[in-house]
């Protein structure tokens, strides 16, 4: 099952995609994809719904977040054997644990604003997954059973503010739309294999990042179960699991978006992400002009 929430920014409602791949809207029987929506016995309620009963959606419908309610959005560094090799750091003992602000979350295909003076803000397609219920010290052997779905996640990172501002991570990694989530999430049923999805991230039609979560250092299961030991995890929390190689800080010489910068994410099953970019300045015009910003 596929879910998504659609409409405006701020005023998302839930919806499912159907097996034509029709956008179908939920909120005559569900509040929002979020909270008790995505447990185990709400997501089995939703199957037995025939989605030619609800009403269609335009295709041209803007999708939000495919979650809602999110405290915590956790992400996990330098989790890929490949890309740890690509950027000469060592490979981590144990995870990696940062957050990202939930107030960084948007739409697969909104625009990704670049921060009031960034000079580098960098590209990561990332496998996250989404908790469906209470998660606190659970073992890596029954992690999954804690977890609703799956999704793309573009961990945007301004690496300026992230390595050379002194303190942690967070602060490179929270900025606004530095958070793209979705088209869709996906329920664990229809995905055979977390171990070997393919995922890609091109920009202006040039593969930038090529990868396989077959090279994680560590999978979902002993994420969900690590994070769970540092952190009370609730319906809707956001773990986003590390990037493959090919970003721009990896690069000789570095390569950073720019305002007019397109991406486009992949990964196998869950759907396409496609972005453009464009700086503080251009978008604060946008707004005082009443142009659509997302």
């Amino acid at each position: 099952m596929k879910l998504i929430r659609h409409g405006n920014p701020g005023e998302e409602k839930p919806g499912l995609v159907d097996r034509h791949g029709g956008l179908r809207d939920l909120s005559g029987l569900l509040r929002d994809v979020a909270g008790p929506a995505l447990s185990r016995e709400s997501l089995d309620r939703l199957r037995r719904i025939d989605p030619e009963t609800l009403p269609p959606l335009p295709a041209a419908t803007r999708l939000g977040p495919c979650v809602g309610g999110t405290r915590n959005f956790v992400a996990i560094g330098l989790n890929y054997s490949d890309h740890a090799a690509e950027i000469g750091a060592q490979i981590p003992a144990e995870p990696i644990v940062f957050n990202k602000a939930p107030s960084c979350m948007a739409g697969a295909n909104d625009t990704v604003i670049l921060p009031k003076g960034s000079a580098k803000t960098d590209w990561e397609v990332e496998l996250a997954v989404v908790i469906g219920r209470r998660a606190s010290y659970v073992h890596a052997n029954e992690a999954l059973d804690y977890v609703a779905g799956a999704c793309i996640c573009n961990d945007l990172s301004e690496r300026e503010f992230q390595m050379e501002r002194g303190g942690t991570w967070t602060k490179g990694k929270g900025c606004p739309t530095f958070g793209p989530l979705g088209p869709w999430l996906v329920t664990l049923d229809e995905i055979p294999d977390l171990k070997g999805l393919s995922l890609s991230l091109d920009i202006n039609g040039q593969r930038m990042q090529t990868g396989s979560t077959a090279t994680m250092i560590f999978d979902v299961p002993q994420i969900v179960a690590y994070v769970s030991h540092f952190m009370m995890l609730e319906p809707g929390d956001v773990i986003t699991t590390g990037t493959p190689p090919g970003v721009g800080v990896g690069m000789k010489p570095q390569r950073f978006l720019k305002s007019g910068d397109e991406m486009v994410l992949r990964i196998d099953g869950l759907g396409e992400q496609r972005q453009s970019v464009v700086a503080f300045d251009d978008w604060t015009a946008k707004v005082a002009a009443g142009e659509p910003t997302h």
